[in-house]
């Protein structure tokens, strides 16, 4: 073979070794890269979305002018309802108790390009699976917090752990790390896929939180840790808090000195989330009479409703809670865990910057309006101004009857603040 038959042999094999190492190297970046995209890695939080209904203009105008004709306050603000609404269900991770799980909610779009705030809404006490939010988006107590996204909003509604996605797992009910962790983490997942899952859509860094009930409590919960732990990464301007239990010891002391308490799935809800937590040291036993004690852990499964729990408790407070428990409480050594637990998951009172708004009906039988009054009192003595804190006690309204009312001021209040942006 010559030397010009050997210069080509060389380049032929050259040629043929550099597409053999180019072949390789792309087979290894697109192992790579399907590897990245099937777990998940490019994103710290979110998992996936799937759209489940939409509201047109037309459906958003007679959802709101059939509730103008219950609450005339609707007129207010009816015109400014004014985009389609996409509704997608959100899936993402956080940690409850250590343990990362998969996590649910609502995430609620307008239907027209542009740069928006983010309202939050957390829902009141709820304990049945299927009627979480992501499982029953068209629930009419939900629809009217969906369609708000009409206005100009993105609007998240978190299911809470326990519920949806996760709901094989116990609600944390009134616990605290995990509601706030999961909320702040839902946000965040709501930012990493808005930029490639929405087109046409961006987040204002601007954010609001609503909530009521147990809701309420998540809500203040929320507002304390966008203030002083996640301020550099949430721009949080103001936020509605309806009939909390914001200081869950001083309520349950309340709820015990009564003779009797219409909603025993309450009392009974905190026990059994703060049990299977680990909040408290005592044995059921230690809390609830019998067949209450023995039958708990059968009646927060996802599978009842409220009323359902309450027809298998007792309304009678001596009657559902031992004589120990409702004597002890306040100083007894034997539920001094008890006391720490209601005190750690209660929100500790801070000097607050950020506009909020607490509104409570004045003849709440579930939630007391004392811990409501109780807890502004609290926040003034923290160095809160009343120019940043305002309280509203509803006249004549009982717990169930303040829900919509108290969410139309909250908007409102949300409208207002977003104005002055």
């Amino acid at each position: 073979m010559n030397d010009s038959e050997n210069n080509k042999w060389n380049i032929l094999i050259s040629s043929k070794s550099l597409q053999r190492m180019m072949l390789i190297l792309l087979l290894i970046l697109i192992t790579i890269s399907s590897c990245k995209k099937e777990s998940g890695s490019s994103y710290s939080h979110y998992v996936s979305k799937e759209l489940v209904l939409t509201y047109s203009n037309t459906y958003i105008n007679n959802l709101i002018a059939n509730a103008s004709a219950i609450y005339p306050d609707f007129n207010n603000i009816k015109s400014q309802f004014t985009n389609a609404v996409k509704v997608n269900k959100l899936v993402y991770k956080t940690k409850v108790g250590g343990k990362e799980i998969e996590a649910s909610g609502l995430i609620c779009t307008p239907d027209s390009p542009g740069n928006y705030p983010v309202i939050c809404f957390q829902n009141g006490t709820n304990t049945l699976n299927a009627y979480a939010p992501s499982m029953l988006a068209t629930m009419t107590s939900y629809q009217m917090i969906e369609v708000v996204a009409s206005i100009g909003y993105i609007v998240v509604v978190p299911d809470y752990p326990g519920f949806g996605a996760s709901s094989q797992i116990p609600h944390p009910y009134l616990v605290s790390e995990p509601t706030v962790t999961s909320i702040v983490d839902m946000l965040t997942s709501v930012k990493e896929v808005m930029s490639t899952g929405f087109p046409g859509l961006t987040l204002k860094n601007e954010y609001y939180l609503i909530g009521y009930s147990q809701g309420g409590w998540a809500t203040m919960a929320v507002h304390k840790a966008l203030e002083t732990t996640y301020s550099g990464d949430f721009n949080l301007i103001g936020s509605v808090c309806g009939a909390g239990p914001y200081d869950i010891k001083y309520l349950v002391q309340s709820m015990i000195g009564s003779q009797t308490y219409s909603m025993p799935v309450y009392l009974g809800y905190i026990v059994n989330a703060y049990k299977a937590y680990g909040q408290f040291d005592n044995p059921v036993s230690d809390i609830l009479n019998e067949p209450y004690a023995s039958r708990l852990s059968t009646l927060y499964t996802g599978l009842l409703t409220s009323d359902q729990i309450n027809a298998q408790l007792t309304t009678s407070v001596s009657g559902l809670l031992t004589a120990d428990f409702i004597n002890g409480l306040a100083s007894s050594s034997k539920y001094s865990t008890v006391r720490s637990a209601l005190t750690s998951n209660s929100i500790a009172p801070w000097h607050t910057y950020k506009p909020l708004y607490m509104l409570h009906g004045g003849s709440d039988t579930q939630v007391n309006p004392a811990v409501t009054n109780f807890f502004y009192d609290s926040l003034i003595a923290s160095g809160t101004s009343p120019s940043v804190l305002t309280k509203e006690i509803l006249p004549g309204l009982d717990h169930g009857d303040g829900i919509v009312p108290c969410l139309l001021k909250g908007l409102q209040f949300i409208i207002n603040l977003s104005v002055l942006r």
